[in-house]
């Protein structure tokens, strides 16, 4: 089974927050550091598990554009330069239902290597 595909993407006014109507009826609101610290790029996700990063310093993070990737994904454009992850369909679909594991596995993470949401390599 294939997830929900995006009706409509919005992009707040403010440029943090990325709201995304499925066409299962359901409507979603991701932060803009949520979207980049969970990046879909190998930059963060390296090619494995053991190779994931975790990124600090986000909490600021902007989302400048939006670009489509063929009918399959968006590619999001970051005020921090970061542009390099493809966000599929599914890959949006999974951050918003797992949004409630992945959020607070990543503030542990922070803590854990002493990174901060603030400053990139700074103590929280």
């Amino acid at each position: 089974m294939t997830a929900p595909w995006p009706r409509e993407l919005k992009v707040s006014a403010a440029r943090d927050l990325l709201t995304i109507e499925f066409d299962n009826g359901e409507t979603v609101r991701l932060s803009a550091e949520y979207l980049r610290v969970e990046s879909p790029s190998a930059e963060v996700q390296g090619h494995g598990p053991s190779q994931r990063t975790t990124v600090g310093g986000k909490r600021a993070v902007r989302i400048e554009n939006l670009e489509p990737v063929g009918n399959y994904a968006v590619r999001i454009l970051f005020s921090d330069g970061h542009d390099s992850g493809l966000y599929s369909w599914d890959w949006l679909y999974r951050l918003a239902r797992e949004h409630d594991r992945l959020w607070p596995a990543y503030l542990s993470a922070l803590t854990a290597k002493g990174l901060s949401r603030d400053e990139p390599g700074g103590r929280t």
